[in-house]
């Protein structure tokens, strides 16, 4: 879920992009590293470095200590609609964004009278979150997306995702900072897209605005239907750094520092990252899907997206 550039993205099914070539909307191909299927790698001894498991009252707002709350609709100076053409307004209110007393967090886009739409977006206080030097970090959080589906999920788009530790700030140097896709979804399909954004603008080694991604259906149930765990590892400790994606411990993406080459995968891997969830409402990737304009008169609002904890690991690494 980039920041900066309205991109169009590759569904999933055959018929969700036959509805965009309708719309004559271009979304991504098929990428290298897509792995559908496979099993997780045993991942080297990892150490938590940052935990929140959301526990608290119903109606507390996130720990101010691990939670920036963006509100509006950019960052101060930023590109308008968060560079997306999300259509909504974030807010610190509780109607969008609380913990349910149960130890989850709750992200809940509402529509108000007038037809306005009304979310939450937050992103981690820290942006060091790397893998170092012949190490590897693991990001995972356990998350059941809006549980709607069919014309009244059009335009819902939650996400879990990550932007280099420069974007900072500045508001204007994506994609070379790096931006690591954990989990997206748009419009109540089963499926959970992965993807890195990298490099340059249009085009660059990482096909933007599309980015580098790949996606499948949620395994054991529906992805809208219950809890799944969404992870990402960025592994440092080969030959070979690479990026995997995985749902419920099952890899289905991966890129590595040779398909974007040694300055482009330094510039996207070797720093921090900070950590962000939200549930946008329309804008580029639904429309893209969807073939049409979301959301629409038929979209329920109300759905939340509900995070049960989220967690960064990382193992030792060597000094460079």
């Amino acid at each position: 879920m980039h920041a900066t550039r309205i991109r169009w993205r590759r569904s999933l099914l055959g018929a969700v992009a036959a509805m965009a070539a309708v719309s004559a909307l271009t979304l991504p191909s098929a990428t290298a590293g897509e792995d559908n299927g496979g099993a997780a790698s045993d991942p080297a001894p990892l150490a938590e470095v940052f935990r929140d498991d959301f526990d608290g009252a119903a109606g507390s707002p996130p720990d101010a200590a691990n939670w920036i709350v963006d509100t509006g609709t950019s960052y101060p100076g930023g590109p308008a609609n968060w560079g997306t053409g999300e259509i909504q307004t974030y807010t610190d209110s509780p109607e969008n964004l609380q913990k349910d007393g149960k130890g989850n967090l709750t992200i809940t886009p509402r529509r108000n009278a007038s037809g306005g739409w009304a979310s939450a977006r937050i992103e981690t206080q820290r942006t060091d979150f790397e893998a170092p030097a012949g190490g590897v970090m693991r990001i995972e959080a356990r998350i059941q997306m809006p549980n709607v589906t069919g014309a009244e999920a059009l335009g819902y788009w939650p996400a879990f995702w990550t932007l280099g530790d420069a974007y900072r700030g500045n508001y204007w140097n994506w994609p070379g900072i790096g931006e690591f896709d954990i989990m997206e979804n748009v419009n109540g399909v089963d499926s959970v897209w992965g993807v890195l954004h990298c490099g340059t603008a249009p085009g660059g080694p990482c096909n933007e605005n599309n980015g580098l991604g790949a996606s499948r259906a949620c395994p054991g149930g529906s992805c809208q239907s219950g809890f799944h765990e969404y992870a990402l590892e960025l592994d440092r400790s080969g030959p070979v750094e690479e990026l995997r994606w995985y749902v419920d411990g099952q890899q289905y993406h991966s890129v590595n520092a040779e398909q974007v080459g040694a300055e482009t995968w330094a510039n996207l891997a070797h720093h921090g990252h900070f950590l962000l969830l939200n549930v946008a409402m329309g804008g580029a990737f639904p429309d893209g899907v969807a073939g049409h304009a979301t959301p629409t008169d038929a979209t329920r609002p109300g759905v939340p997206m509900t995070v049960d904890y989220v967690s960064v690991e990382q193992s030792g690494g060597t000094a460079e």
